[in-house]
């Protein structure tokens, strides 16, 4: 999964690809370099990030949502909406777009269910430590961290299938870095019992692409992104969420 913003802020590529032009060109790029699905993001929720109202998100999806659904490019690759709006997400769905990647797990927008059970996309369910879509910096301390996740996920996934969505459908990602602590250690710890969180059942979605725990400068991330998703991908990963994507996909034929 090819990571692509459209916002000014992000924290590694904020502006890169703000301008339709620039996101049009990321697109093939990422197609030639053998992305398998795209995930579209209008709006940050890192450490730090401000709020961006549903006008504003929308103002800025929708020049690459219509170019996107003109040209018919959702035949080309699966395109995700990043987005815990609603509103949003059923824009997206409107345009082509398969998937919906919501970082609260349904918490941030009590519409989000039934757009979800009336489209029925693909949608990955992500664990925060944090109830709003803003994550923050806790240095949270967990008993068992594969254990909270797990119970968070369950509960989340249970909630859609109870509405009626096909339960084939659901993607479960443990959240990683800020999400789930600003101690490191618990972002290694969830690849290292990978295998844990995939007796759920579901395919199992890891972003770990220039997060803060993998320590060192952001730029000099990509080698690290690529190395434990590859790692996630070993120990039972079904979807790696990168920026670097022609990196990962090198590795990836390399083993």
């Amino acid at each position: 999964m090819g990571v692509l913003n459209v916002t000014p802020d992000s924290f590694s590529d904020g502006g890169q690809h703000f301008h339709i032009g620039d996101a049009a060109l990321r697109i093939q790029e990422m197609i030639k370099e053998g992305v398998d699905i795209i995930d579209v993001g209008a709006e940050s929720t890192g450490p730090g990030s401000s709020d961006v109202s549903l006008n504003e998100e929308l103002k800025r999806l929708a020049p690459l949502m219509n170019l996107i659904d003109d040209q018919e490019l959702w035949r080309e690759t699966v395109f995700s909406i990043d987005t815990y709006k609603a509103d949003v997400a059923e824009f997206a769905l409107k345009s082509g777009f398969q998937m919906v990647n919501d970082v609260t797990a349904l918490r941030g927008d009590p519409k989000m269910l039934s757009v979800l059970v009336n489209y029925q996309p693909y949608v990955v369910l992500m664990y925060s430590k944090d109830s709003t879509p803003r994550t923050t910096k806790e240095w949270l301390i967990y008993d068992d961290v594969i254990a909270s996740i797990k119970a968070f996920l369950v509960e989340r996934a249970s909630a859609l299938i109870q509405a009626g969505f096909p339960e084939e459908k659901i993607i479960i990602d443990p959240g990683m870095g800020m999400f789930v602590s600003a101690n490191p250690k618990y972002s290694f710890e969830i690849i290292d019992r990978l295998d844990e969180l995939k007796t759920l059942g579901y395919p199992v979605m890891i972003g770990v692409s220039r997060k803060s725990f993998l320590g060192g400068e952001v730029s000099d991330r990509d080698e690290l992104s690529a190395e434990w998703s590859l790692k996630a991908i070993k120990n039972g990963a079904s979807i790696a969420r990168i920026h670097h994507v022609k990196l990962l996909a090198e590795q990836i034929k390399l083993t």
